[in-house]
């Protein structure tokens, strides 16, 4: 619905009738939100708008926007929710998932087919045809689309499994999500308790179903063939279940026979393989080289890289073992059109910088189609033995840890977070902070009647926020200031979250690892590396690696001032090999590391 642009007609504010209208509408529509979800979704007071506009396909349609956050859309009379109202409620809807590659696909127009779907040990959500569902990603119950089930969940297991699930209305990354503030989807672990307690459900009901040959109307087991091992599928499978929605082609329907071929025990591999004719399954083998390239293989210093090139060196070297990529045998035909194709998805960039070849200038590496890219198992396994011999310890490949800013409440601060449950010695998250201030602006009645965009400096704000100097020139702040200055009053500390560890908060700012060059006698130069502890890095397995890779001396010191600290130091600059290990390698994103602008300009050969 909203993969391509779409055009604005009108945007107004709601008015205090139209506002409870439509608080009625949603309540009627989703009955099982709570009064406080319901003034979550529809505010009371904040500002709500109405925007008119027109699809693609010239659809009138109304959107609901809270602010510049759309949170409802109307179509038809009926009312849908967005993904950002489902990433705060994000059960208000029955859910189903998919595997992270089958993304893009949904946001670029396509429809979920059954073959996509995972199923989980306990089956399928109970729905009927015409259900409004949420359709999440494995490992995250955070909602990323919403659809429209094509048939009920008993139909979909008696059609096992094929055909297709869910006509797709809106996802993360469409026209829709653009029209909001284009955050990112937040990471909701899928509670395990719940399967199990559903297992035990089931099971109880069987044995009562047994002892009184009665047949259970809401149980639809599900044929084990059909469940699917989901840590094992690849990039192939993803892509060809919702390819085939692309294409609307008919599905035969029948049962899956368990295959079992190399390290892939994935009945549904064998299947999708049997069902698509030659041409899909070159298709499927070329995006899995691209991305794999792409990911995997590809740096930026190589950039630009003729298209023949990345062909012959990256894409070839990706192909599985027994297989054979050959573009004429694919729909594209030749490369430049299927790097056409990526160009329009925004993947990449090519140009013609000589007369009649090709090169790609740029890759997007934040792009979600790279990032939620899996390397299939049987290629993954020597490259994942290469990361665990570079972790340090050879057992376990390094994760980068998650770092998130906190704000602690000084004995200054604590009067304007009373009134929200907070006390001296809190640490809040910014977002935390933002709903805090806003609480306290509401129930004081701060909000300027002239100007809604000021804030009215009472004594409290007075003393918090303002200096001695502004007490008497400032009454007024914008919510931008007022939140800004709040932050900065606020006293820094961060939280720390190391994989398959408790989160650690530590005071202070997060320090970055700190790359400096230093000068020796005889005009020498040195690399020295601190801080490596802190993102969870031995600095002995760091000091190995580089002096392997650049065959110079390494040396790990302790850092003055700093006993439990050590530094690393190498001889001459060596900040190129550093930022391939800790950005490409390591994946630590480059905000965490200082000192990467330091590395020597690359001469041309002459």
């Amino acid at each position: 619905m909203f993969a391509k642009a779409f055009r604005v007609k009108s945007n107004t504010a709601i008015k205090g009738s139209d506002r409870r209208k439509l608080r009625n509408d949603v309540a009627a529509t989703f009955p099982t939100l709570t009064s406080e979800q319901l003034s979550e979704v529809v505010p009371n007071k904040e500002e709500l708008n109405v925007v008119k506009l027109y699809a693609h396909k010239g659809d009138a349609l109304t959107v609901y926007a809270n602010g510049r956050i759309p949170v409802l859309f109307e179509m038809e009379k009926r009312l849908y929710p967005t993904v950002y109202t489902l990433w705060s409620h994000p059960h208000l809807l029955p859910a189903f998932s998919t595997w992270p590659p089958v993304l893009h696909k949904l946001a670029g127009g396509a429809d979920l087919m059954l073959p996509g779907v995972v199923v989980p040990s306990y089956g399928l959500p109970q729905v009927d045809r015409g259900t409004l569902c949420a359709i999440t990603l494995v490992g995250n119950s955070a909602p990323v689309a919403i659809g429209i089930a094509t048939m009920s969940s008993a139909e979909m297991v008696e059609a096992g499994m094929k055909g297709k699930g869910f006509t797709v209305l809106h996802t993360y990354m469409d026209h829709l999500w653009e029209f909001g503030d284009k955050s990112c989807p937040p990471t909701i672990v899928p509670l395990e308790a719940e399967s199990s307690e559903m297992m035990d459900a089931e099971e109880e009901e069987q044995e009562a179903g047994e002892g009184e040959g009665e047949s259970q109307e809401n149980s639809h087991p599900i044929d084990p063939c059909l469940q699917t091992g989901i840590r094992n599928l690849s990039m192939e499978d993803a892509i060809q279940s919702v390819d085939m929605t692309e294409k609307e082609e008919p599905n035969e329907n029948g049962t899956a026979e368990t295959t079992e071929e190399g390290n892939l025990p994935v009945d549904v591999s064998q299947e999708a393989e049997d069902s698509r004719s030659p041409q899909e399954q070159m298709d499927a083998l070329l995006h899995q080289c691209f991305f794999h390239a792409l990911k995997c293989k590809v740096k930026k210093s190589e950039l630009p890289l003729l298209t023949s090139t990345f062909l012959r060196n990256y894409m070839f070297s990706c192909c599985p073992q027994g297989q054979q990529l050959d573009i004429k045998k694919s729909s594209y035909k030749k490369l430049s059109k299927f790097l056409q194709s990526m160009q329009q998805q925004n993947i990449l960039q090519v140009k013609e910088l000589n007369k009649g070849v090709e090169s790609i200038v740029n890759v997007d590496w934040r792009h979600e189609s790279i990032r939620s890219f899996v390397v299939p198992i049987e290629i993954a396994a020597s490259e994942l033995s290469v990361q665990d011999s570079r972790s340090g310890d050879g057992e376990q490949p390094y994760h980068c840890p998650e770092i998130i800013p906190l704000y602690g409440i000084s004995s200054k601060m604590a009067p304007l977070f009373q009134e929200s449950g907070y006390k001296k010695g809190d640490t809040l998250s910014s977002s935390e902070v933002r709903s805090a201030v806003i609480n306290y602006v509401k129930l004081n009645e701060l909000v300027d009647e002239t100007n809604k965009n000021f804030i009215k400096v009472n004594p409290i704000l007075c003393d918090c926020l303002l200096d001695k100097s502004e007490q008497h020139e400032i009454s007024k702040l914008s919510w931008d200031t007022l939140l800004s200055r709040c932050l900065d009053k606020l006293q820094p500390f961060h939280q720390v979250t190391f994989f398959g560890h408790d989160p650690i908060v530590r005071k202070g700012n997060n320090d970055p690892i700190d790359i400096n060059i230093a000068q020796r006698a005889c005009n020498k130069k040195v690399t020295i590396i601190k801080n490596l502890e802190l993102y969870g890095l031995d600095p002995q397995a760091v000091a190995n690696f580089l002096q392997q890779k650049v065959q110079a001396s390494a040396t790990v010191t302790t850092l003055p001032g700093a006993k439990d600290r050590a530094q690393v130091q190498v001889q001459g600059n060596q900040i190129h090999h550093l930022a391939k290990l800790l950005v490409e390698d390591y994946q630590i994103p480059r905000k965490y590391i200082q000192g990467l602008e330091k590395a020597p300009k690359m001469g041309r050969k002459k």
